[in-house]
């Protein structure tokens, strides 16, 4: 039971780095993006091929899968991003479809459906990480979290972040203020890809395991479940959805009812919350969190008076 509340803690620590990063691109930014598990997959082969064929250690592994994700979030980005609405949305679940089918079929690289097995775990100080070492890989993970947490939110606090704000409140607006919008949105993307990219890494260490079953289009769906639960364009929000929606989907093997529970109930059930909650709190359980410009002007004249 110890070793399953412990999974259940390691997977709700790396869907909420997932949830952090793409609340950057839909809650602070306002893009509808549907490639998030993409970027996930990006980060997870990376991992797992460096670290099987290439011999490379877990903190080479994890930086090189970050760096290529926000590289192929450019790729994506740049074309796409003057899209808006169900268009960027459909551009970027073509992506995703793309991605995976890569995966699939390059087989030389990737294995194809069967995927990569035998992803080393990492080191630290000595330790070998290892499924008889729960509590160090919960440990890490929370680093993970709390560093992509502080990260995000000293980016949305920044002038940076009130332009990407901005933008998604009124982006015509912005771009009569001199602002390059796509410029801001791209990196926006950029960084929300990387972030994707060092969850997939995690993933793969973990599981010491890849398959392309995990990175489809459902998956993306739930991450943006996962932001809208909690409230767009709240980072606490984001990670309080993680933890509702990983529970939830864990239900049924932490009551022992799997054999009454179909895995598609989960499916059914998320549609069902999105509902209710579009119908009750419309803005998500903790709602977006505003920065108060007033509270920002009036501290700015402090600071200069004194």
């Amino acid at each position: 039971m110890l070793n399953f509340l412990s999974l259940l803690v390691i997977y709700i620590e790396i869907y909420a780095i997932l949830a952090l990063s793409l609340n950057l691109i839909a809650g602070y930014t306002g893009l509808l993006s549907l490639c998030h598990a993409a970027f996930f997959a990006i980060g997870a082969y990376t991992t797992a091929i460096g670290m099987t064929m290439g011999g490379w250690n877990f903190w080479f592994s994890l930086f090189v899968s970050g760096i290529l994700a926000s590289m192929l979030g450019l790729v994506v980005g740049l074309p796409t991003l003057r899209l808006k609405g169900d268009y960027l949305a459909i551009a970027t679940l073509g992506f995703g479809e793309v991605v995976k089918n890569i995966i699939i079929n390059w087989d030389s690289l990737t294995r194809g459906p069967n995927g990569i097995n035998g992803v080393p775990t990492p080191e630290m100080f000595g330790l070998k990480f290892g499924y008889d070492t729960p509590f160090a890989y919960v440990l890490l993970y929370a680093l993970f979290v709390a560093g992509t947490y502080f990260v995000i939110r000293w980016v949305v606090h920044s002038r940076f972040g009130r332009a990407l704000e901005a933008i998604r409140e009124d982006e015509i607006a912005v771009g009569a203020m001199g602002i390059n919008a796509v410029k801001y949105k791209v990196v926006a993307f950029m960084m929300g890809a990387f972030f994707a990219g060092i969850a997939g890494s995690l993933w793969a260490v973990y599981n010491q395991s890849v398959a392309p079953q995990t990175f489809d289009f459902m998956l993306s769906v739930l991450v943006l479940c996962m932001v809208v639960l909690g409230g767009l364009g709240n980072s606490l929000g984001a990670i309080l959805g993680a933890l509702v929606i990983v529970i939830l989907s864990e239900l049924p093997r932490l009551t022992g009812l799997t054999s009454l529970i179909p895995a598609q109930f989960n499916q059914m059930f998320f549609g069902l919350l999105l509902i209710l909650v579009m119908i009750f709190r419309p803005q998500g359980v903790l709602g977006r969190k505003r920065i108060s410009y007033e509270t920002e002007v009036a501290r700015i004249l402090e600071r200069r008076s004194s």
